[in-house]
């Protein structure tokens, strides 16, 4: 009951600590507080929505210390990868469309998750993936979110409403995002390793698929609608994908031709 309730503590802590830093900015205008509340803004839902699944009752194998280090690396690892990747492309194309930013971003997300499998190889587990890629996506949406962050104090002459905004936005929608997606691929990947049948394959592919086109989506409408019928949609698939592993530890998403 405990470690199921770890994450509120973590969310109430971090939404407190982001508040105090607030608070002493509006009071003592100091630029030195800003980056501390952009890194707290980026990390609390992600680090919140990480505990949260890391609570849930799957059969995992891994430490906590091992996702942290994984949300950590991922998010490196994945935010650099992306960004030069992006860059090249772009001076290639002249312009990258929507579908060439989801498909790069979801790729360079895998990266740590394919690392931990190449090490886990003899005890891969659905659940691990799961988990695995939730946190390579949690640390790609922080850093990345202070990113944006980071562009829009620079833009508004450190407009602390304007801060908040997109701090609270990308924090709230996170989870419904990179991290939902990159789980469920890690996951279909997880699953794949496992039984190594070409349903199992094909349904991993599948599911990277519906990944990248609801990143194309997400990032070529926008819009608050749009946002919140995505977040129904994908953590929908999310909690889906978790039951079914709670009741059945080697199912995943079956979104394979076999599995429609």
């Amino acid at each position: 009951m405990l470690r199921r309730w770890v994450w509120l503590v973590v969310l109430v802590v971090g939404v407190g600590l982001f508040e105090m830093v607030r608070q002493a900015l509006l009071v003592t205008r100091n630029p030195n507080l800003v980056p501390s509340l952009i890194l707290l803004g980026a990390a609390v839902a992600p680090a919140a929505f990480v505990t949260f699944v890391l609570g849930r009752r799957l059969d995992y194998s891994l430490r906590s210390g091992t996702i942290g280090l994984i949300a950590f690396l991922g998010g490196v690892v994945g935010v650099v990868t992306a960004g030069v990747l992006e860059y090249d492309a772009q001076a290639e194309l002249g312009a990258l469309p929507m579908v060439g930013v989801a498909l790069i971003e979801e790729s360079a997300k895998l990266l740590a998750p394919l690392a931990v499998l190449l090490f886990t190889l003899r005890h891969t587990h659905p659940a691990d993936g799961l988990l695995v890629g939730v946190a390579s996506g949690a640390g790609f949406a922080a850093l990345e979110t202070m990113g944006y962050g980071f562009v829009v104090t620079l833009r508004s002459g450190g407009d602390l409403s304007e801060i908040g905004e997109v701090l609270l936005l990308r924090g709230l929608l996170s989870p419904a995002a990179h991290m939902a997606w990159t789980g469920l691929t890690a996951a279909a990947l997880w699953h794949a390793v496992r039984h190594r049948t070409g349903s199992a394959a094909a349904g991993a592919v599948v599911v990277f698929i519906v990944a990248v086109t609801l990143h194309t989506v997400w990032d070529g409408l926008g819009g608050l609608v749009v946002y919140g019928i995505l977040a129904v949609i994908s953590l929908g698939l999310l909690t889906w994908t978790a039951h079914r592993l709670v009741r059945r530890p080697d199912a995943t998403v079956s979104l394979s031709p076999s599995g429609l």
